[in-house]
């Protein structure tokens, strides 16, 4: 078998608490072709100190420090910048990988941009919450973008692509998650394989970036609403009608032109039947019941002003 290179880019901020275990379960994949790309965004802990351990260890692990704190996803597009590999794999500080994924993921991807694989929840020391993302999400495999203009289910920590893709996946833009930008930009330029097995524990904490689960946090989390929420969604979707190289630019443009009634009408009969149209693309990934897909698609039937009335 043919090993290419494979680059894990690894970005680390304060991660001392579970990184040990992390870098534990990436320096041991039974893959014989790896680069390992860590880039940490100015921690303040032992983070560096831990990565510099491994890396005098291991001489495919090559260390970045940021003069300035990124944030994590232009920390990401740093370290995907830096790869040098044929396929490029995402890798969070906090979780534990099975020691055959990135073997796998390499075995499985074919002539496909991006494949990615289900993920095991894990609490904060590392016991199972015995749910996987397979039973939060459904999970796409095809060629289209539809599915991530409202959603995602790429998680950054199970994908890996081909490096032809970072051409039109970077920079990322601000106001979308890298990895559903990653998924968007993978419907678009070529095709997603979903592998369906659990290759990584994906630990939930307080810290983390996303709450997928919705566990409760110290930290009361921003709920978004009314006029903020459709916005938010306007701002979303015109990041995508705006990206280069879309493959089904008109369809894009009718959903953002439509969506936007909602921001200056009482009512949105078009935007209603648009969605009830595609409703199997473009709410796929939602795991609710068809039921409850068409409640979500007639509530958007009010606009903001009777919102405003009412």
């Amino acid at each position: 078998m043919d090993y290419p290179l494979v680059s894990i880019a690894l970005c680390t901020y304060n991660g001392e608490k579970y990184l040990v275990e992390q870098l534990d379960s990436i320096v041991n994949q039974n893959y014989e072709n790896l680069e390992i790309i860590a880039v940490d965004d100015q921690s303040s802990d032992n983070t560096l100190a831990i990565l510099k351990s491994y890396a005098a260890k291991h001489p495919y692990f090559r260390i970045y420090e940021n003069d300035v704190n990124l944030g994590y996803i232009k920390n990401f597009e740093k370290a995907i910048s830096l790869c040098k590999g044929e396929y490029i794999s995402l890798c969070d500080q906090d979780d534990i990988w099975n020691l055959n994924k990135i073997g796998l993921l390499i075995e499985r991807i074919g002539k496909n941009t991006l494949i990615y694989h289900d993920s095991e929840f894990i609490k904060s020391d590392g016991s199972s919450l015995n749910k996987k993302l397979s039973d939060v999400i459904n999970m796409y495999e095809g060629d289209t973008f539809r599915p991530f203009l409202l959603s995602n289910s790429v998680s950054g920590h199970a994908c890996l692509f081909h490096r032809d893709l970072v051409n039109y996946c970077l920079p990322f833009p601000l106001g979308i998650f890298h990895d559903r930008w990653i998924g968007f930009t993978a419907g678009n330029f070529g095709s997603i394989k979903y592998l369906d097995e659990t290759l990584v524990k994906y630990r939930q904490h307080e810290k983390s970036d996303t709450n997928i689960l919705k566990l409760k946090r110290d930290k009361a989390e921003t709920i978004l609403y009314g006029r903020v929420k459709i916005q938010k969604t306007l701002n979303e979707l015109q990041i995508f009608a705006s990206y280069n190289y879309n493959k089904d630019q008109k369809f894009i443009d009718k959903l953002l032109i439509k969506y936007r009634t909602r921001l200056t009408s009482y009512l949105c009969f078009g935007l209603v039947i648009f969605m009830y149209s595609h409703y199997k693309s473009l709410l796929f990934i939602s795991k609710k019941s068809t039921m409850s897909k068409m409640n979500f698609i007639f509530k958007h039937i009010w606009g903001s002003k009777f919102k405003a009335d009412h």
